[in-house]
């Protein structure tokens, strides 16, 4: 080839190369988009990894975040461990075809079924988990509760294992029988304030049975701003309140006090139906305005806009 020729030939070939350099810049640029908006989606803490981290990191490590989540949660065994108990504890050595027996085998091949004597008392009437203990190599320990007709409490230590992707469990040991859990210390209320009958407990009178019996509208209730629906359909004939306490001297005052004022109150009602009177406690915080006190927050509710659930 002439020398003419292969210079031609390069300076065709340079724009082409140049060209080529531009349009994978092109593309490094929108997947380096793609994996900022991917992890904008994902969450703040992700979005966070983005920023300090160079693209090919984030595509890497982002659903490997979302992967590790999605396993812890599917790791717990508690549920699998309370389906075992049941069906362990209804079963029996004497009848290994009931569906209980057989289902019982299933979950944990090898483990003996119990062989309840003539009489004995029958199966729990309900079976809770109540504790999951993680070890190493995917072992956990998961206590369930079994509860009978008498009263009576029976704890069970149940030992499971769970597979690489908490896709699988199996049960590798019988239960064993433990102590129930300690009964954790109850730090003192912060409710010290008796609040004597006066305008804040009628308020919160008229709005619990609005809101419990559908007598009235909860709406009027409610401070600005504040969105919350009543018990649908309602439960109550009638609520009566039984004590108010708060944990601002303000509540306690015979006068509502300057728009703006807010108190937190727990409230125990009456509440009575058809079945009979239950008691019940409910925690609000209300905001005084223009003479009136008004709900802000119902904490066991279902408060929006300014409300805290």
């Amino acid at each position: 080839m002439s020398p003419a020729k292969q210079a031609s030939e390069r300076e065709a070939a340079a724009p082409m190369a140049a060209g080529a350099r531009l349009e994978a810049m092109r593309r490094r640029v929108r997947l380096s988009q793609l994996a900022v908006w991917t992890v904008i989606a994902a969450g703040p803490i992700a979005l966070a990894l983005a920023l300090v981290s160079p693209p090919t990191t984030v595509e890497a490590a982002t659903p490997a975040t979302s992967s590790s989540v999605r396993t812890v949660a599917a790791a717990e065994p508690g549920g699998y461990a309370q389906v075992f108990v049941s069906a362990w504890l209804r079963s029996s050595v004497d009848d290994e075809t009931s569906a209980q027996a057989r289902l019982a085998q299933a979950l944990a091949p090898g483990v003996e079924l119990p062989d309840p004597a003539a009489g004995a008392q029958p199966g729990p009437q309900s079976v809770t988990a109540v504790r999951s203990a993680q070890r190493s190599g995917g072992a956990w320990s998961v206590t369930v509760a079994a509860q009978y007709a008498d009263g009576s409490v029976r704890y069970y230590a149940v030992p499971v294992v769970a597979g690489g992707a908490g896709a699988s469990f199996a049960v590798t040991g019988a239960p064993g029988v433990v102590a129930g859990p300690a009964r954790a210390e109850v730090a003192k209320s912060p409710y010290g304030v008796s609040v004597p009958d006066g305008a804040l407990p009628s308020a919160v009178r008229e709005f619990l049975t609005a809101y419990l019996t559908g007598a009235g509208e909860v709406d009027r209730y409610l401070a600005p701003g504040v969105t919350l629906s009543a018990v649908s359909p309602p439960p109550y004939a009638a609520v009566s309140v039984q004590q108010v306490s708060a944990v601002e001297q303000a509540a306690a005052g015979e006068q509502v006090p300057g728009d703006g004022t807010t108190v937190r109150v727990l409230v125990r009602v009456e509440a009575r139906d058809t079945g009979g009177r239950w008691p019940l406690a409910y925690e609000l915080t209300l905001r005084a305005r223009s003479s009136r006190w008004e709900v802000a927050v119902l904490q066991s509710g279902t408060v929006r806009d300014g409300g805290v659930r």
